[in-house]
């Protein structure tokens, strides 16, 4: 701006110096100072006018500036905020991937715990329904040998009943342990000594005996023959060389009796001869010789072979 103003004054002092100028020079002289002096005015005004702009420029600068400072601590901020965030998401990751993989190994071992108990499950029912087949087995077992026993009881009531006399004489003895029904008769009442022919009272109690035990079409009857100690006199020695032929005979004898008298099936019957080998008393005495000598008449379930 001072330069300004001292260039102007050295053109005025030029001019006035020129006084011998001419008036021609001297009027374009002065337009030219008054050109130059507008010009000066105008440029003035500009430079006052660009110097606001600066200054306007310089507050728009200064406030950019601080508008940009306070973006980028933002920037900052958010930044550390992002990175802050994305450390949380790694752990987050990390946390969810350990928890995965042990949700895994729970579901791993809890599939594994549901097989187990569903092969226990399975195991369980097959023998619960085993269970249930045995008991069921088992019921129906005890209902027949309920209806076996009850059979039994029933014919030894009637047997009892109708042998009083010779039970009563102590010819005949009958007993029932577990639906097996024994009668035991006596040598004297079915034979004489060293026979096996039966006699004609001993028919008669055989009838007895073998009509009450036919009524029980589901048993077989076990004729047994016994003996006591005493060796076979030598008139029989031909026909019965020991106890064991003589036992056996009179039990076929009997066995015989029941099936072609009173029409019992061969199939439900047996015999057998135990000789002197199953003494039911002391073979010392007469009265226990007596005893042994017997013919046991056994009512007993049918063996599966017989029942086929």
């Amino acid at each position: 701006m001072k330069h300004l103003r001292s260039l102007t004054i050295l053109s005025l002092i030029s001019l006035l110096a020129a006084g011998c100028v001419s008036t021609s020079t001297h009027k374009k002289s002065v337009d030219e100072a008054a050109a130059l002096s507008a010009n000066l005015s105008a440029l003035t005004a500009e430079h006052g006018k660009l110097q606001d702009q600066t200054a306007l420029c310089s507050k728009d600068l200064a406030n950019s500036e601080r508008r940009w400072a306070e973006t980028q601590k933002q920037l900052d901020e958010k930044q550390i905020a992002l990175e802050r965030a994305q450390a949380d998401i790694v752990r987050i990751e990390k946390v969810l991937s350990d928890r995965n993989q042990e949700a895994g190994k729970t579901m791993t071992q809890m599939r594994q715990e549901i097989d187990r108990l569903t092969t226990e499950i399975h195991k369980v029912k097959e023998e619960r329904a085993q269970l249930i087949a045995e008991r069921d087995r088992l019921t129906l077992e005890k209902e027949n040998r309920e209806k076996e026993l009850r059979a039994a009881q029933d014919t030894y009531g009637e047997l009892i009943d109708k042998m009083r006399s010779e039970i009563s004489r102590g010819e005949v003895t009958i007993s029932e342990l577990q639906g097996k029904l024994t009668v035991n008769l006596v040598e004297k009442i079915l034979f004489d000594s060293g026979s096996a022919d039966i006699k004609s009272g001993g028919k008669e109690v055989l009838s007895k005996v073998g009509t009450i035990l036919n009524e029980v079409e589901d048993k077989e009857i076990r004729v047994e023959g016994y003996s006591d100690n005493l060796p076979i006199s030598p008139r029989l020695k031909s026909i019965y060389p020991s106890n064991w032929e003589l036992s056996a005979a009179r039990a076929i004898s009997v066995v015989e009796f029941l099936r072609n008298t009173l029409n019992i099936p061969g199939e439900r019957l047996s015999a057998s001869g135990f000789a002197e080998f199953r003494p039911i008393a002391d073979n010392g005495t007469p009265e226990g010789r007596a005893q042994n000598r017997r013919i046991q008449i056994i009512l007993a379930p049918l063996e599966a072979e017989v029942v086929k």
